[in-house]
């Protein structure tokens, strides 16, 4: 190290201690003296020691910072002991956070002074996140926490598993790249259903058809058009079933930006016209129904083991038809699939095609296709909308997603000159 660097790195060490320090004397401070297992001045004293003890280690060998924590670890478990004949209080979290202090300025001394900072950052916050941590686990439902499991079943252990190449007719089935994308819609979902859990279930439509409408905006258009029989307003319910569109305008972007930028951008001003003519027209609706609200939808934890292996059978089927077609007639024929693709989802036929954007199709070819497909499924939304919810409903769902689809339809031919 140079001169000053050693100043540099204590000071870090420091200076991380005073502030993991600093939120636990504000956590602990209606306590009164002597009865805090460490204070401010305490962990700022640890994260310095820490310090010192990287310092020192080139001179006394690399087994110094195991000593000094496992000394540390004696001396702090000796004061829980003590503190516990005063206060019967059972909490390990300060001795945790001790411990983590000194880690952290072992660390900064050691050159990975980010890593310590991010560190203790992330310390402090979960530290200081308590309520909020535990109301969180007091409001999770046992089917949430074990769809939470699953989802990392899918992610973390069975997606490295599988081979990342070709298989079958045309080399088209790949096995990681389905699973996958069945992690990413399914992450999505799940991302979309916890942010309407997270809401709450009484927000209104508005919360419904944007959070929920991550997941599927299919679900929020027949549970919203369902809702018109409870003499809920047209215009409200069509904010919300207009919103949720426009969510799976710009979901469609975003899933194609993570797997084919080049794709996205090609994408981008279409889809961004769709979602945007669709936000101010969820917007108008909203104004003209006034500001009461629905109790929101009680949207079905999105994530179930069943409906991603289904998913996972479908999008290898589009895989396989769109290699098919392509081979067989030419990328023509994409559309025709991607049209009938769309009556139902627009998710499977999105990532098909993105895999093969660029590839065994132009990127000009993938993106069309991808936007009928968006075209039609909103048509059928428009269709549900209308056949569930009545002539008010369907008129004013159809109306907006119609001039949604022209805009877009325009900006894909004004970018193609």
């Amino acid at each position: 190290m140079g001169s000053l660097e050693p100043f540099y790195a204590l000071g870090m060490a420091l200076a991380l201690g005073l502030l993991i320090g600093l939120e636990r004397g504000w956590h602990e401070r209606d306590l009164g003296e002597g009865q805090r297992v460490a204070g401010i001045r305490t962990f700022a004293l640890i994260g310095l020691l820490g310090g010192a003890v990287a310092l020192l280690t080139p001179h006394f060998g690399i087994g110094l910072p195991a000593v000094a924590f496992v000394t540390l670890a004696g001396v702090l478990l000796v004061a829980y002991v003590l503190r516990q004949q005063r206060i019967h209080d059972a909490g390990v979290t300060s001795i945790i956070a001790a411990l983590l202090t000194f880690t952290f300025g072992v660390m900064a001394v050691l050159g990975h002074e980010l890593l310590a900072a991010t560190g203790a950052v992330v310390t402090v916050i979960l530290l200081g996140s308590k309520p909020l941590l535990h109301d969180w686990v007091a409001r999770l439902r046992a089917e949430e926490l074990y769809a939470t499991f699953r989802l990392l079943l899918i992610s973390v252990v069975v997606l490295p598993l599988l081979p990342d190449r070709g298989f079958g007719p045309w080399q088209a089935l790949n096995p990681y790249r389905i699973w996958w994308m069945v992690v990413l819609i399914s992450g999505i979902s799940f991302a979309g259903y916890v942010a309407l859990r997270i809401a709450g279930e009484r927000r209104g439509v508005l919360a419904t058809g944007l959070f929920a409408g991550l997941a599927s905006s299919t679900a929020v258009t027949v549970s919203l058009a369902r809702r018109s029989r409870d003499a809920v307003p047209a215009d409200l319910l069509a904010a919300g079933i207009i919103i949720a569109c426009a969510t799976m305008f710009l979901r469609i972007l975003v899933v194609a930006s993570i797997v084919r930028w080049p794709l996205a951008a090609a994408l981008a001003g279409p889809l961004l016209l769709m979602g945007g003519v669709s936000f101010l027209a969820a917007w108008f609706y909203w104004r003209r129904g006034g500001s009461g609200g629905g109790d929101g939808m009680n949207v079905r934890n999105p994530f179930e083991l069943r409906p991603a292996l289904i998913f996972a059978g479908l999008l290898a089927l589009v895989m396989l038809l769109s290699a098919a077609l392509v081979d067989r007639f030419g990328a023509a024929s994409v559309h025709g699939l991607a049209a009938a693709a769309g009556l139902a989802d627009v998710d499977a036929i999105t990532l098909s095609l993105a895999g093969m954007a660029g590839r065994e199709l132009a990127l000009s070819t993938a993106a069309a296709a991808i936007l009928l497909a968006a075209v039609v499924n909103s048509l059928v939304k428009s269709a549900l909308a209308l056949g569930i919810g009545g002539r008010a409903l369907g008129l004013r769902v159809g109306a907006a997603l119609l001039i949604a689809v022209l805009a877009g339809l325009a900006g894909l031919v004004v970018m193609g000159r």
